[in-house]
């Protein structure tokens, strides 16, 4: 069996008194697509944000590919091959949707500012080839012929797609979406899945993903890691996840009756998982 992609071992993250993140350990293995959920404040984004740089952990290891990334700077990380979406989109909304792809190009380019500012043919030929790239990410996502609008202007789901066209941009080898559901409605939400799988199957992409949209999570991901209050509460097939007592008490509370749980359980289960196709969809 091939080493772990990602591997976390007692990531603490403290903020003040506060400690946002308590010893949380866990493996994603190659092609995985590894859901990462738990109720509002219980640490996934700040988790994200730990393996990808934007907080320095204060205790515990982070291996990608078998290599110690803790203490790197984000641009050293995103070059490693990991890419991110967030929970808030962030897309420059005035710039070109093509823009806000060849943006991410910059950890790609060789031919540097000297190249840049006197348009050298090797500059030139990186240009041709990176808007080839982005282009081509755009035309999977469904948003080539919006290319030259302004990013601002596209339906929230586009906006969503676009940035995971702009992630893909650098390459990565792991991408962590956050909450790439959020604000999608169902039948939206259902193609989300059908893209999903079909970047891990057809890209090679290990993914990890925090949703709040547990018929999403069950219907796409292969294993599923709950955390509350910054600690591990589960860990396993969704199957096992959803029925967990802890983690049915962390969403609805500690008074909650077996027969509610039951219910939310059996919700979650959602429907069955869509085949494999390609991810481009309507706005």
């Amino acid at each position: 069996m091939s080493a772990p992609v990602l591997e976390l071992t007692g990531i603490e993250k403290v903020f003040g008194g506060l400690r946002a993140i308590g010893g949380v350990t866990f493996n994603v293995a190659e092609k995985q697509i590894f859901g990462l959920i738990g109720p509002n404040g219980a640490g996934k984004t700040t988790l994200f944000n730990v393996v990808t740089g934007v907080y320095q952990p204060d205790g515990g290891t982070i291996r990608f590919q078998g290599q110690d990334i803790a203490g790197w700077q984000p641009f050293r990380i995103a070059r490693a091959g990991i890419g991110r979406t967030f929970q808030n989109i962030r897309i420059a909304g005035e710039m070109s949707v093509l823009e806000n792809v060849l943006v991410a190009s910059f950890q790609r380019r060789k031919a540097g500012l000297f190249g840049a500012i006197l348009r050298t043919p090797r500059y030139e030929s990186e240009e041709r080839a990176m808007t080839k790239r982005a282009e081509e990410l755009l035309e999977l996502f469904g948003l080539l012929p919006q290319k030259d609008e302004d990013a601002g202007s596209l339906p929230y789901g586009a906006q969503r797609r676009l940035e995971i066209a702009r992630a893909l941009m650098l390459d990565p080898k792991l991408i962590l979406l956050d909450e790439p559901a959020a604000g999608l409605n169902s039948s939206e939400a259902h193609k989300l899945t059908e893209q999903i799988r079909w970047l891990r199957d057809k890209l090679d992409l290990t993914i990890v993903l925090v949703e709040h949209n547990m018929q999403v999570v069950m219907n796409v991901c292969d294993h599923v890691h709950c955390v509350d209050h910054g600690e591990t509460i589960a860990d396993g097939t969704p199957e096992h996840v959803r029925n967990d007592p802890e983690v049915l008490r962390a969403y609805l509370g500690a008074d909650v009756s077996a027969e509610e749980m039951e219910k939310v359980a059996k919700s979650a289960a959602g429907t069955e998982p869509a085949p494999v196709s390609a991810p481009g969809v309507e706005s």
